[in-house]
């Protein structure tokens, strides 16, 4: 993989650097970057609070860690939340108890409750299992608190089933007989076909009479409100495809075992399904013409109206250009459009939002049809959009709760305030006629909120990247969201161990206008006269954000590797989400491009910043897509990417998974895909490049990291290859972070990484 001409010249500049004090990737740098982890971990930072639970309308609860053990606060709200009454569990006291009750030494700094609750009448009487007993403890707040009940927790009687692996695509055979709404008779599939009878099996009798093992009923069936008519989907498989894994150190016996998975990948012939409506009396099937969802990658439902009249069901094209929810008409068999979102590049379903109000003649649907995602309302009747609900140049990240009897809609969303980090996500109340946005939690941060049933009430954290969670107990008074402080978070114990904060950095992208949001990580050790290597950990596409927003104690991506002597950086570059659909579209059949102009600006910005980053020695590290998209940074842009760590990569979207794939680079399978192929373009390889994968990779195909090494070998490139047995998708777990240590040290430092017996020693 290495151009020995390069190597040759990079590694006396870096011997030099070595030679005139500036070493890193000691032994010493290893050891301390190593127990980072201890030292920097959620445990380590005191009063801030976790599993917070709302138990009823009024009353809650949550834990903290001190520096004594893990303290639980009950609270309970009667009027003003900054009245309201919280308490901490006496848990001294309740340790004391637990012994006392079980005859073993529970230590109180060790203490942890499961599946806590409270009385909401009662807020100091606590339930919670511990020991394999439920307790229920009175005056729970108090020295004297008191056991009020102890029962052995019942064991499961039901049989452990292993879940369905998520590649699997349910066939939709063998569902139990479904009841009709009266529960006198029951629908249920024999022989392929729908049949009815009575609920004891009696007066059976076929519904349908064409179905066969090629073209089949589903048996998930439904039946209408009124129990009038039976609805199934009639399914026409395909073919399914597999990957093979062979698990060549099994644990359970000597010899290796071969695995079989259903893998469906791009170009893959998909089944087909027709919604079919049957009249349970007259026995008369209405069977729709299918021309506007003719071209399925997959078909939703079907769900039945409130009338009963009509089933609705979402139709997703093969290619994801056009998505269609769609009404069948239970006694013409006319299908008609409700609404449709098309794009000459993809539609982003996997966000999707869809709400039929009470009635069914009004429907809330999410759409990115202005370029940010936002809610509409739909009249149904007419199958057009009536309204926009929320606009602007800002994305609802999700919704929460539609309060129909309120006419309020609940949600978060990212990016309303221009000047803040535009992937804060902050929480936010409508009414449904578009007006009177209210923000429920006003102040700047990354929110996370947990609310009451009503929604009356919440507890709302937020911090950033670089400041230390606040948690607040709020409600709505009017158009403000009062509060009242519950917890700040006390950084002391991390501080006084050498913890930083990454540092939020913005600089703008290949436009010279876009700003690029990301975080730098520099070591407890930091001494800005050293010159520091860059490494960029990666991992992009439209499916999300992924530079973290929240506060981290310990980021397994930067923390550790940025102690043995780098920089290390993440970023959210163009291709990524959250930022309007323009900016999500730059990936579109072009993966390959993975915002890279965007990151190497940032990166030369932060350089120009802050001279003491390397910006010749840049390295790049990621896994999965960030596999993929690591391999392309040293393959496509050499000239900046110095060095690559490539975990478990899609390295050839033809190989992977058929959802993820599709929906970026597009149906059918076409010279894009070739184009952005890691495989195809093997080589180009220049650079020095670590390629890592789990044997028994269940998300990505193993064999397309394989397929890699193979076009590796024919264009004879030097690379190194780490095959962990046993291993699925990964980062390369524990062995091969301590490769990935040892390859940036090596390649971009040029120095000889300690033994790794010495690293043992202590």
């Amino acid at each position: 993989m290495r151009n020995k001409t390069i190597k040759s010249l990079l590694l006396p500049a870096l011997c030099f650097i070595a030679a005139n004090g500036q070493a890193q990737g000691t032994l010493e740098d290893y050891r301390r970057a190593y127990s980072l982890y201890e030292k920097f971990n959620a445990t380590q930072v005191y009063n801030d609070p976790t599993d917070i639970r709302w138990d009823g309308k009024t009353t809650f609860h949550y834990s903290v860690y001190t520096p004594e053990g893990t303290d639980y606060y009950v609270g309970k709200v009667t009027g003003d939340v900054k009245t309201a009454d919280v308490k901490a569990i006496h848990m001294k006291a309740l340790a004391e108890l637990l012994s006392r009750e079980t005859g073993k030494d529970i230590p109180r700094n060790t203490l942890r409750l499961s599946r806590l609750s409270v009385d909401e009448n009662q807020p100091t009487s606590v339930s919670f299992e511990f020991d394999g007993y439920k307790w229920k403890v009175e005056e729970a707040c108090t020295a004297g608190l008191r056991l009020g009940s102890k029962e052995t927790l019942p064991a499961s009687k039901r049989p452990w089933k292993k879940p369905r692996h998520w590649m699997e695509v349910d066939d939709e055979k063998g569902a139990a007989p479904v009841a009709s709404p009266d529960g006198k008779r029951q629908a249920y599939i024999k022989n392929d076909n729908v049949y009815v009878s009575d609920r004891d099996g009696r007066h059976e009798r076929a519904l349908s009479n064409d179905g066969t093992a090629g073209n089949y009923y589903s048996s998930w069936l439904k039946w209408s409100p009124d129990g009038k008519y039976v609805c199934a989907n009639k399914i026409r498989p395909a073919q399914k495809r597999y990957v093979y894994y062979v698990e060549s150190s099994p644990k359970s016996q000597l010899q290796p075992i071969l695995h079989q998975q259903e893998y469906a990948k791009p170009g893959d012939e998909l089944r087909f399904k027709v919604p079919c409506i049957f009249n349970v009396e007259t026995g008369q099937a209405v069977i729709p013409s299918t021309e506007v969802f003719d071209r399925q990658y997959d078909l939703y439902g079907p769900e039945w109206k409130e009338d009963g009249k009509a089933v609705t069901f979402e139709y997703n094209e093969r290619g994801h250009k056009t998505y269609r929810v769609l009404e069948l008409d239970a006694e013409t068999g006319k299908v008609r459009t409700l609404v449709e979102e098309s794009s000459p590049t993809f539609v982003n379903y996997s966000r999707m939002f869809r709400h039929v109000l009470k009635g069914g003649k009004e429907m809330i649907w999410m759409s990115e049809r202005d370029n940010w995602n936002h809610l509409y309302m739909i009249d149904m009747e007419k199958g057009k959009v009536s309204r926009q609900i929320t606009k602007g140049d800002w994305v609802v990240r999700r919704v929460l709760k539609v309060d129909e009897d309120n006419q309020v809609i609940y949600f978060t969303a990212s990016g309303v305030n221009p000047k803040e980090d535009p992937y804060h996500v902050h929480y936010y109340k409508i009414n449904m006629d578009g007006k009177q946005m209210t923000c429920l939690t006003p102040e700047e941060g990354n929110h996370s909120a947990v609310f009451n049933e009503d929604y009356t009430l919440w507890i709302d954290k937020y911090s950033t990247a670089e400041q230390a969670p606040v948690t607040v107990l709020r409600t709505t008074q009017g158009e403000k969201a009062e509060g009242r402080t519950l917890a700040q978070a006390d950084l002391s114990k991390i501080k006084s161990a050498g913890w930083t904060a990454p540092e939020i950095f913005t600089a703008p992208g290949r436009d010279g206008v876009t700003p690029m949001w990301g975080i730098i990580q520099r070591p407890t050790n930091f001494d800005p006269q050293k010159k520091y290597p860059v490494i960029e950990y990666i991992y992009s596409g439209p499916g999300d954000a992924y530079t973290p927003k929240s506060f981290l104690p310990y980021n397994g991506y930067t923390t550790a590797l940025a102690e043995l002597g780098f920089i290390v950086v993440q970023l959210d570059a163009m291709g990524t989400s959250y930022r309007g659909k323009k900016f999500e579209e730059v990936c579109y059949k072009n993966l390959k491009d993975a915002g890279f102009p965007d990151r190497i600006q940032w990166i030369k910005a932060a350089a120009e910043k802050y001279p003491y980053m390397d910006s010749t020695r840049v390295g790049i590290y990621g896994c999965s897509a960030g596999g993929q998209e690591a391999l392309a940074a040293v393959l496509f842009h050499p000239e900046f990417y110095k060095a690559s760590y490539s975990s478990c990569g899609c390295h050839d979207n033809r190989m992977d998974k058929i959802w993820w794939n599709e929906q970026w680079m597009g149906y059918p399978v076409d010279s894009s895909y070739i184009a952005c192929s890691n495989v195809e373009n093997a080589h180009r390889l220049t650079r020095p490049l670590m390629l890592v994968v789990g044997e028994m990779d269940d998300n990505v195909d193993p064999a397309s990291t394989m397929q890699v090494v193979d076009a590796l070998i024919k264009a004879n490139k030097d690379f190194e290859l780490v095959v962990l047995p046993g291993v699925r998708h990964s980062m390369g777990e524990s062995y091969g972070e301590h490769k990935r240590f040892d390859f940036f040290v090596k390649e971009l430092m040029g120095v000889e990484p300690p033994k790794w017996e010495e690293l043992k020693r202590k």
